[in-house]
């Protein structure tokens, strides 16, 4: 059987942390900037880690990630 590729969008996107989770960047940070608030623009700035359900999935496209 041949190697597994890892899903290239997906590593774009996804990095694991030290502990093995999934981190993500937020979205609605690209443009239509001026009604948001600079604290909602602050937290978007930030990271989130993928819910679980999601993670399990992700995980099968990152194979080769660490």
């Amino acid at each position: 059987m041949p190697k597994m590729k890892t899903h290239r969008g997906a590593a774009k996107r996804f990095t694991k942390t030290g502990t093995g989770k999934i981190k993500r960047n937020k979205a609605f940070k690209r443009h239509i900037l001026e009604k948001k608030s600079s604290n909602r623009k602050a937290g978007l700035g930030k990271s989130a880690i993928v819910s679980k359900g999601d993670a399990k999935r992700i995980e099968q496209l990152l194979v080769y990630v660490k």
